[in-house]
């Protein structure tokens, strides 16, 4: 009879705990998951193509995700530095001025850039929230077995 309220209280709170765990897990899942189909449509109305080969190109692909994302940054740095190594560099020591084609030029791959490694950082983020929510829900099913080892323990006793 000690044995059953001895493990009565915290088989409950464990099961409290795991279905916690697997709700917050599944929220977490969905999330991730919705953010990066947002990503990934918003970056398909961009159309952009920077990095793609030219099969790629020819069968409709754009670039729509994290990898293919980092290699258009990539290639559009590499262009931009062609036009100027630094901002400073490129201003030498005066302002910006949007009528100078190199300015404007350096400007717009500068913010093409931005744009392609935000959608890695977030493409990445999104893959963090998923392995959190998986690795909460795995710990919820965890907790559900102790908590049946708990009760199946209460029963024998």
């Amino acid at each position: 009879m000690t044995r059953i309220r001895q493990y009565s209280p915290i088989s409950m709170i464990v099961i409290i705990v795991a279905v916690i765990a697997v709700v917050m897990g599944i929220f977490f899942i969905v999330q991730g998951m919705t953010k990066a189909n947002w990503m990934k449509e918003a970056m398909q109305q961009e159309q952009i193509t920077v990095g793609l080969d030219e099969t790629a190109v020819a069968n409709g692909e754009l670039v729509d995700s994290a990898i293919e994302a980092q290699a258009a940054g990539d290639m559009i740095r590499e262009h931009r530095r062609g036009i100027a190594p630094t901002y400073d560099e490129l201003l030498g020591g005066g302002r910006y001025n949007a009528s100078n084609p190199d300015h404007l030029t350096y400007a717009q791959a500068l913010n093409m850039e931005n744009y392609l490694y935000l959608g890695v950082l977030g493409f990445g983020v999104t893959d963090m929230v998923i392995a959190s929510g998986a690795f909460m829900v795995a710990t919820g099913i965890a907790f559900s077995g102790v908590a049946i080892a708990l009760r199946h323990k209460k029963e024998v006793s």
